[in-house]
C-alpha cells in the first residue's frame, strides 16, 4: 500500500506542478523574445525586412595566421542567399561565392566548383538561418521554431539571458541577449568546420547601428573551440524590396 501512495505521490508531483513550471518557463522565453524584437526596431519594421544585403570586411584565422578579406552578402528569406568573398591566404589571393536557391546550391572557390549534396545543402540552410535569425528574430516565432528559456552569463562584462532554440532541422542553438538593453550579444551554434567536422562556434555581436528603422550589430566575432577565428566589420546594410531571381543562380 505504501509503495502505491508513493506511486500516485509521484504521479501527482509530476502532473500537477510541472505543467505550470513549464508553463512560466515559456511565457519568460516569449517575454525575453518580445523584448528584444522591440529593441531591433519592433515587430512592424523588422516583417518588412524580407531581402537584405550587406558588405564587410574582416580577418580569418586560419592555423594562428590571420587573413584580410571583403564579402558580400545577399539574402531573401531563410534559404535564398548569395555571398561573395575575396582576399589574401598565406600570401595567395583568393576568390569565391556560395549560393543557396531553395533547394540546390553551389560553391566555387577559385577554379573549383562544386553543387551541394544533401548534407551540404542541410548545412548551408543552417548557416543561413544562423546568420539571418540575429538580424529580425521573427523566424523564432514560426511555427517550426522551438525556444525556451537557457541560463544566464556575462557577455562584455554585462549580464545576458538566454533562449535555448530548437530549429526545424532538429538542431539546437543558443541566442544571448543583453539583459538590459534586449539586444542579441552572443550565439553558440554547432557548425561544420572546414575538415567537416562539428565545432563549437560562439559569435559575438556588437556596435549596434541603425539602419532603415532597425538595429544592426556592425561587428562580430567568431570562435571555435574558444580560439579567435572570425572577426567581420560591416560596411554596407541595406533592406531589400525584392531580388534579381538571377541573383541566386550558378556561380559563374
Amino acid at each position: 500500500m505504501k509503495r502505491f501512495l508513493s506511486a500516485v505521490l509521484v504521479m501527482v508531483l509530476a502532473t500537477g506542478f510541472a505543467r505550470p513550471v513549464r508553463a512560466a518557463d515559456d511565457e519568460d522565453a516569449k517575454a525575453i523574445l518580445a523584448k528584444a524584437i522591440k529593441a531591433l526596431g519592433g515587430e512592424e519594421k523588422l516583417s518588412k525586412v524580407k531581402a537584405a544585403t550587406w558588405k564587410g570586411k574582416g580577418k580569418i584565422n586560419f592555423g594562428g595566421s590571420e587573413n584580410d578579406f571583403t564579402s558580400q552578402t545577399t539574402v531573401q528569406g531563410l534559404d535564398h542567399v548569395r555571398s561573395e568573398f575575396e582576399g589574401e591566404l598565406m600570401g595567395n589571393k583568393f576568390k569565391g561565392a556560395t549560393v543557396l536557391a531553395g533547394d540546390k546550391g553551389w560553391r566555387k572557390f577559385g577554379d573549383m566548383e562544386m553543387e551541394f549534396d544533401k548534407d551540404a545543402l542541410a548545412n548551408e540552410k543552417r548557416s543561413v538561418y544562423l546568420q539571418v535569425i540575429p538580424i529580425t528574430l521573427l523566424p523564432l516565432k514560426e511555427k517550426g521554431f522551438k525556444i525556451k528559456k537557457a541560463g544566464e552569463e556575462k557577455v562584455g562584462g554585462k549580464p545576458a539571458v538566454g533562449l535555448k532554440v530548437t530549429a526545424p532541422d532538429g538542431k539546437d542553438f543558443t541566442l544571448y541577449f543583453d539583459k538590459e538593453s534586449g539586444l542579441p550579444v552572443k550565439q553558440v551554434a554547432k557548425v561544420m568546420g572546414f575538415m567537416g567536422e562539428e565545432v563549437t562556434q560562439e559569435t559575438t555581436f556588437s556596435d549596434y547601428k541603425e539602419f532603415q528603422g532597425i538595429k544592426k550589430a556592425t561587428k562580430s566575432e567568431g570562435k571555435r573551440a574558444g580560439e579567435k577565428f572570425l572577426e567581420v566589420q560591416l560596411t554596407s546594410f541595406k533592406i531589400l524590396d525584392k531580388v534579381d531571381p538571377k541573383m541566386f543562380a550558378k556561380p559563374e
